[in-house]
């Protein structure tokens, strides 16, 4: 007796489809996947250049754009220490605060400027010997973009005073500051400084599994491949 087809030639035509279908939907990812490595390579050189370059003026509010994250400048000008506000941070040094403070340029505008970390019990400005507002001041920082609406599942409250992100909408607000900068300014730890906040603490690392994201797509596209021969031939 002749052995029986398990699936008739005119049982094949979905699973094949279906087998073609997925091949092409997990080759297309991986593609992307793919473009978006050779984008984040591009991203991560970019950001490790600007970070060792020579610093420049900042961006006007009206000239800044977001290409100009991480951009290092250089900022004269004075802080308005009584309106600084204290943004809740972890950090290599532990648990406690950002110190962001409006900073007046001698262009004309303001910026936000994280001047660094403080631990909870140096929240106090008395307790760092915080200068007075209309000192002269020079600083040299990285450009950062706004993070507005607070951290994973917690938003910033400005009536409450609790800050989790560097909202800087948000906290020009808050304090009555007008229009500032769309931007703020992490500030470098200042040469031989051994005083609060600690600046320079600023975290540059991006994630990329790209390429292996896109291995994984493959993969899954060359075993659709291989489900499809097989229900050709009769094997499954």
């Amino acid at each position: 007796m002749l052995a029986r087809d398990p699936l008739p030639r005119r049982g094949r035509g979905l699973p094949l489809v279906l087998c073609a279908l997925f091949a092409l939907v997990f080759t297309a990812l991986g593609v992307w996947q793919v473009q978006r490595l050779s984008w984040k390579l591009d991203l991560i050189h970019r950001v490790e250049t600007r970070i060792h370059a020579e610093p420049g003026p900042a961006p006007s509010p009206a000239a800044f754009t977001p290409d100009d994250a991480y951009r290092r400048v250089r900022l004269t000008g004075h802080f308005l220490n009584g309106r600084e506000t204290l943004v809740k941070a972890v950090t290599e040094l532990g648990g406690g605060f950002w110190v962001v403070t409006p900073f007046v340029t001698d262009e004309g505008f303001t910026v936000l400027v994280n001047r660094g970390f403080v631990p909870p019990e140096r929240r106090a400005p008395d307790s760092r010997g915080t200068a007075a507002d209309e000192a002269p001041a020079s600083i040299t920082g990285l450009i950062r973009l706004t993070e507005p609406g607070g951290a994973f599942l917690r938003s910033n409250d400005p009536q409450a005073g609790r800050w989790y992100s560097r909202d800087v909408a948000a906290i020009a607000s808050a304090r009555g500051l007008g229009a500032v900068a769309p931007y703020f300014v992490d500030a470098e730890a200042a040469p031989g400084a051994t005083d609060y906040p600690v600046g320079g603490l600023t975290v540059v690392r991006f994630a990329n599994n790209h390429l292996s994201y896109a291995l994984t797509w493959f993969a899954m596209a060359a075993m659709s491949v291989a489900a499809g021969v097989l229900v050709w031939r009769r094997r499954i």
